[in-house]
């Protein structure tokens, strides 16, 4: 049955229309966020009330427009106006301070990039088609257009990616069962904030980072030469999806086997090429179906976009694993955002 060209009955209800008309004005806000992000002004507010007129003299903006903007976030929670017209920190206000324990202003930054705004209109054509947008918009692929066209987004990535990646890896360190494990490999660790997190937790264990060449000269200072952890840390450049040349009891996979499925296929057949009998695998995504819904299924489709492709359910993600060859043992969160798929390397 069809219900194309019907008329509804009756009137929808005032919530339902609210609800929606906020939706749709959902990139007004990611883009007064972003402006917020790009000024300034959470750095600059402290923790006394500060007049609009002192803001924008502290952030170079001119007072009414600034005023409008704080007013905009204002009706979302981010930032707070008085009675007399002065606006104070919230607790998402603060998460855009740069100096924030758990910043997300380069988070903020990163999801409001200038490619993004090019991107978001064709969503209905990657949903017709199936296929990555990202190449036909700026004739080249995600990664290559940022590091050669886009060298400011490409760092705010960089430091979006950095700023996670800390935020996670003590949750991830603290996670982690490594009883009997004598060597653990962080597959794409980016600069090895969870190995780091592991090895400062277990003094026995040695591990190594394998990423791409540039990602792993930037490895994070401690695994470094000279750094606090490096005569037990090996920091190895290559490409997982290529070739993982190192044996070792526990190899982790985190929020790497989300770019497209012919990526995930060869990364998981290389771990359990390299890998001993026995070996554990553990592998940690943020999951469509067991995550905070808005987010992860907006990550979801913002991968469509870009890379063509996806965050995993917890059956597409078993269902990867074991098509390669492991046995998944156990699946648990980490914390309200990532789960971990426990697996080893069948004898």
């Amino acid at each position: 049955m069809t219900t194309t060209g019907t008329t509804p009955s009756a009137p929808a209800p005032p919530q339902a229309t609210r609800q929606l008309r906020e939706i749709a004005f959902g990139a007004a806000r990611a883009a007064a966020v972003r402006a917020a992000a790009r000024l300034g002004v959470a750095d600059a507010l402290g923790e006394q009330p500060a007049t609009v007129e002192e803001l924008a003299a502290a952030v170079a903006a001119q007072p009414d427009p600034l005023r409008r903007l704080l007013r905009a976030l204002a009706c979302c929670g981010i930032f707070a106006e008085s009675e007399d017209g002065r606006f104070t920190h919230t607790d998402i206000s603060r998460l855009l301070r740069e100096d924030a324990p758990h910043s997300l202003r380069y988070i903020s930054l990163w999801c409001t990039e200038p490619w993004t705004w090019e991107a978001w209109p064709r969503l209905d054509q990657a949903v017709r088609s199936g296929g990555v947008l990202f190449d036909e918009i700026f004739g080249k692929d995600f990664f290559r257009y940022l590091h050669e066209d886009a060298r400011e987004s490409a760092e705010v990535f960089d430091k979006a990616m950095t700023t996670s990646s800390r935020q996670s890896a003590e949750d991830v360190a603290a996670f982690l069962d490594l009883e009997g494990i004598k060597e653990v490999v962080d597959i794409g660790g980016g600069q090895g904030h969870v190995l780091a997190g592991l090895l400062e937790r277990h003094p026995a264990l040695r591990g190594t980072l394998l990423d791409l060449p540039p990602v792993v000269a930037g490895a994070d200072p401690r695994l470094r030469d000279g750094g606090a952890l490096a005569d037990r840390a090996t920091l190895l450049p290559g490409d997982c999806r290529q070739e993982i040349p190192v044996q070792a009891d526990l190899y982790i996979i985190k929020n790497i086997l989300e770019w497209n499925d012919e990526s995930t296929r060869r990364t998981l057949a290389n771990v359990v090429r390299a890998a001993r009998p026995g070996a554990r695998v553990v592998v940690i995504e943020n999951l469509v179906d067991n995550s905070p819904a808005s987010f992860t299924t907006a990550m979801d489709l913002f991968l469509l976009l870009n890379v063509g492709g996806r965050k995993h359910t917890t059956d597409s993600m078993t269902e990867r694993m074991t098509a390669a060859g492991l046995t998944v043992t156990d699946i648990r969160p980490v914390n309200g955002y990532l789960h971990a798929f426990d697996s080893t390397v069948p004898g």
